[in-house]
Order: C-alpha cells, then structure tokens, then sequence
C-alpha cells in the first residue's frame, strides 16, 4: 500500500448535522455519510466536524448518526467489534467502503508482522508486565509497564517479534504516514465554533462565493502558510450563507475566503458530499510535494 504522507499542518472539514436531511432511508443516509468518509482519507483530513446548523430543531440522532458512521470507518476493522455496540445507526455499515488508509492494515497474521511497524489496537487486559493489546494478529502484543483502561483505543509501534510481540505506546501525531481523521461534534452554532476554534485559516464554500480560479493564488499562500485550516461545507436546504445568518452574523466576516469550488455548475444544486469532494480535490493541489 502507498503511505501518503502527512500535510504540515492540522486540516479540519465541517459538515453540518443535516447532511442527509433530504434522503428518507437509513441506507441512503448510510451511503452518503460513507462518501464523507472516504473523502477525508483520500485527502488526508484530521479531523471531521458535525455542526448543528438549524437552530431551535433537536438534531442529536442526526449527529449521533453522522458521527457514529464517519467513527466506525475510521475505525480498522479488526478492531470494531470491540468498540461498537450493535445500534440501529450501523445497521447499513457493511454497505460502507473500505478506507484502505494505511492504519487499516490487512496483513492478520503475527508472522507478517514487521519491526517498527504502527499499528492500532484496543486494550484486552493487564498484567503484572503490562498491558496486553489486540493489534489485529493471533496474539495480543504486550506493552510493558503501562495500566491502560481496557477495551481503550491504542496506537502502539512493534518493538519485538515473534510468537508474542512486544509494542511501544505512541503518539499519532508522531507518525508520518496518514493515520486517519477522528470525528468531533461541535455543541455551539456555525459561527461559535469559529470563534471558540480559532482556526488561522477559514475556508467558507457557496455558490454565491468568488470563483476558484479568481483567487487562486491568494488562497495558495494562505494555504501554505496556514497552521490551522478549516473547510466548512453548508447543507442541503441552505447554505453557508443562510447558516452564519441565523446567528445574524455574515459569512464573510467568519471565513478568510468563501469560495465557489464549481463555477458554472449545470445541476441546479450540488450535494454537500460531491461539494466535499470538489473542493478537496482542487485544494488537494496546493499542496507541496
């Protein structure tokens, strides 16, 4: 698998707690919300942000939905069943594609195991060596002198081989490689979590926006020289507009820039996960090789 290496800097989408407001089904919600997933990988997002964007309308089984799906891809599959319940939000989940990132190994055997290697697991049990963690082979490997909570998330590198692998606890953040985005649920408004964020790049995408290609290079050095970048992507019955607008705010005074990702789009409305895709695919180019 090619290890695709991480930007310098933390990215973050937005997407707001309607995503699949306008599709009646589980499945079809399911379906959209893993293209949302599968997004993120491919353009090596950090972090995913579900915002709520009607005020005044109780949202939580839509963002316990959203989060719950966008969670579950990201999670490798060797490690699901531990982590998840059975819940009515998953019960689509096999119809969702695989990440394929390279957290989400395929190789399940301890012999294909390699020194060095990264590797996500949960934590089994403890013992007076340490604590024993299911990284995905036939063997739990050990990590020596640490009291983990069990059935926790851990990102752990191979120190030892064999029958009985040994492993060190990291720091994602330490890993080169894209090692996946996690999901976060905002509880305040659109404009709120701007402010409360203090993101040092904000990039708003409307319709009403400038177009792309006007503003290329401004958003390019911007882009380069951003720390904190967010993407904030509106919904399907109004968009970022309208959504700053119910706290009386204006879009542009919230965003660094609001772009248009496809001008002179010919269907009359464009959905937020193919936005999603359009706008990652073009900022997907900014980026230094």
């Amino acid at each position: 698998m090619a290890v695709s290496l991480k930007r310098p800097f933390d990215f973050a989408i937005a997407v707001p707690a309607s995503l699949t407001s306008d599709t009646p089904h589980l499945r079809e919600k399911t379906f959209r919300i893993g293209f949302i997933g599968r997004a993120a990988a491919i353009f090596r997002v950090d972090e995913i942000i579900v915002y709520p964007d009607m005020p005044y309308t109780n949202q939580k089984s839509d963002i316990r939905l959203i989060q719950t799906i966008l969670s579950y891809m990201e999670t490798p599959q060797y490690l699901r069943r531990r982590l998840f319940r059975i819940v009515p939000e998953l019960q689509n989940a096999g119809t969702l594609p695989p990440l394929r990132t390279p957290h989400h190994p395929t190789a399940n055997k301890t012999e294909n195991l390699t020194l060095n290697e990264y590797r996500e697991g949960v934590v089994l049990s403890h013992s007076k060596e340490g604590s024993l963690i299911d990284i995905g082979v036939e063997q739990p490997a050990l990590v020596k002198a640490a009291t983990l909570r069990i059935n926790t998330r851990a990102t752990v590198k191979i120190a030892e081989l064999g029958k009985h692998p040994k492993a060190v606890l990291v720091n994602p953040k330490e890993i080169k490689a894209y090692w996946g985005y996690k999901v976060s649920v905002s509880n305040v408004l659109f404009g709120q979590l701007l402010k409360k964020r203090r993101f040092d790049l904000v990039i708003a995408t409307s319709r009403k926006g400038k177009p792309i290609a006007t503003i290329l290079d401004e958003l390019r050095e911007r882009w380069k020289n951003s720390n904190r970048t967010l993407v904030a992507f509106g919904a399907p019955t109004q968009g970022l507009y309208e959504i700053a607008a119910h706290e009386h705010i204006k879009l542009n005074d919230l965003a660094d820039f609001v772009v248009n990702f496809i001008p002179n789009q010919a269907a009359e409305t464009v959905r937020t996960e193919e936005a999603v895709y359009s706008a990652l695919s073009i900022l997907n180019t900014l980026n230094k090789q």
